[in-house]
């Protein structure tokens, strides 16, 4: 406590700021989560609809709704942290939990992944937690060795693919990338390709799958389905599972043979039963690797396009001078001297990270800070971190808006990494058994060094264009020139 310039006791936190109530309003029920859900998928956007609520209230946290909201979640109220510090409240397992937030407000049915919950709905506390994860760093440290040839395989055949097809005109990256990422992580991780095993609709039946998980979050379904008639179908209503249940099917009997000795460690080595282990398994590799790398492959493409030729030169140079000093082979060691190369994707985490929000109920009654003001949470709330905007505060970051292609190189910019939160965590944390922050943190930052590098080896610059978003969840790009390396 403290005395305040009127004499009356001012309440402060251990650090010292003025304790303040939680500024703004979950509005009128009903009325208001609808007409926020619109402001969030049509009228204003992702990033304005939090801005607007910042503006508003003069506050970086703040009361909101929380889509989908009404009727597919049962509490669309959150509590919303929108600066790089009060952020940092969702990674402390000791204040919040997150049993069943993986997905925000609302949960997707259980029978999506035959009656089980994966890991990523699972809180700290619960032991399964640690047995998967576990597992999970067994997985990625046994594997490691495949993850540079797997991805070659896959990303030069999608390059072949684009060359062969920019003959007759522009071409779709997307679509490519959601079957060469697919056929990646299954190669990586279990030494098998699906579109050569279950055929080339193997990545269109892991969409379907994961459509039918994330449509709630979901928009922009087509270009020829009115505004109102796609938040009907997919905001007011779970689509029934039985929709995926085929194609999940055909999954199952792809993971089921292909990870067989990895479903045997599992068990022999982790206690968990083979159910649980394989769809765990399909999970992590489907949703968790996949579905990022489906997303992250043309979020680094899109910030490359717009920063042009002038730094494209400067990634070939750096690129292929490294690599010429490893014999022209592309290792571990050599990204790690590709000082640009590691800044360019962490920096492209930092404005698009491939999942926007997390979520976590106050474990007990805390206190959570702002650069300039601490607010009271009750336990059991749920606090909403929306990360693009937590990683462009200007406190942090200069020209926090900007893709600065070097801003993470040199001391000044590794100090910077702190505050990199994409993995549900800061950069310079490690996963733990004991935290929620992402086992395949280091997987997805290798794959994004490898996308940019092997671009920079076949070519010496490219033009394309950023084609709005797809679902909403990642940005549409379409390449429609390349001009071929004499590397």
């Amino acid at each position: 406590m403290a005395n305040s310039s009127k004499g009356t006791i001012e309440e402060r936190s251990k650090s010292g700021l003025p304790i303040k109530p939680i500024p703004g309003s979950h509005g009128i029920p009903i009325i208001s989560p609808i007409y926020d859900r619109l402001n969030f998928f049509y009228f204003q956007g992702h990033m304005e609809y939090f801005k607007s609520h910042v503006t508003k209230n003069s506050s970086t946290v703040v009361r909101m709704n929380m889509p989908p909201g009404m009727f597919i979640s049962r509490n669309p109220r959150v509590i919303a942290v929108l600066d790089a510090k009060s952020f940092r409240v969702l990674f402390d397992p000791s204040k919040v939990e997150k049993k069943n937030t993986f997905t925000g407000t609302y949960i997707p049915p259980v029978s999506l992944y035959s009656g089980i919950r994966p890991m990523a709905y699972l809180d700290t506390t619960e032991q399964l937690h640690s047995s998967l994860k576990s597992f999970s760093f067994h997985m990625l440290a046994s594997r490691k060795s495949e993850f540079i040839p797997s991805f070659h395989k896959a990303y030069s055949s999608l390059f072949d693919t684009v060359e062969e097809k920019l003959a007759s005109g522009p071409v779709e990256f997307n679509t490519l990338n959601q079957s060469a990422a697919f056929d990646f992580t299954c190669n990586a991780f279990l030494g098998a390709v699906p579109s050569d095993v279950i055929g080339p609709s193997a990545s269109n039946k892991v969409a379907i799958w994961l459509l039918l998980q994330l449509h709630p979050v979901a928009s922009h379904l087509s270009k020829f389905i009115p505004w109102p008639i796609e938040d009907l179908l997919l905001h007011c209503c779970q689509l029934p599972p039985f929709l995926a249940r085929s194609n999940y099917e055909a999954l199952e009997e792809f993971f089921s043979k292909s990870g067989e000795s990895l479903l045997n460690e599992a068990s022999e080595k982790f206690g968990l039963s083979r159910h649980v282990a394989l769809h765990n398994l399909i999970f992590m590799t489907s949703f968790n690797a996949n579905a990022g790398f489906k997303i992250f492959m043309p979020i680094i493409l899109k910030w490359l396009t717009q920063a042009g030729p002038t730094l494209h030169g400067r990634l070939a140079q750096e690129i292929r001078s490294v690599v010429q000093s490893y014999n022209g082979i592309i290792t571990l060691d050599a990204l790690e001297k590709m000082e640009l190369t590691k800044s360019v994707v962490w920096e492209a985490l930092r404005l698009d990270p491939p999942v926007e929000n997390q979520f976590g109920h106050a474990r007990t009654d805390l206190v959570i800070e702002s650069h300039d003001t601490a607010f009271k949470v009750k336990k059991g709330e749920m606090i909403c971190g929306y990360q693009p905007l937590a990683m462009r505060d200007e406190k942090v970051f200069r020209n926090a808006e900007e893709f600065v292609a070097d801003r993470f190189v040199g001391n000044h910019g590794k100090k910077l990494l702190e505050y990199v939160y994409w993995s549900n965590g800061p950069e310079t944390v490690t996963p733990a058994v004991g935290n929620k922050q992402c086992p395949g943190k280091d997987m997805v930052i290798l794959v994004g060094r490898l996308f940019v590098a092997d671009l920079f080896l076949r070519y010496d610059t490219f033009s394309a264009v950023h084609d709005g978003m797809l679902l909403g969840l990642e940005p549409k790009m379409v390449i429609k020139s390349v001009k071929k390396s004499s590397y």
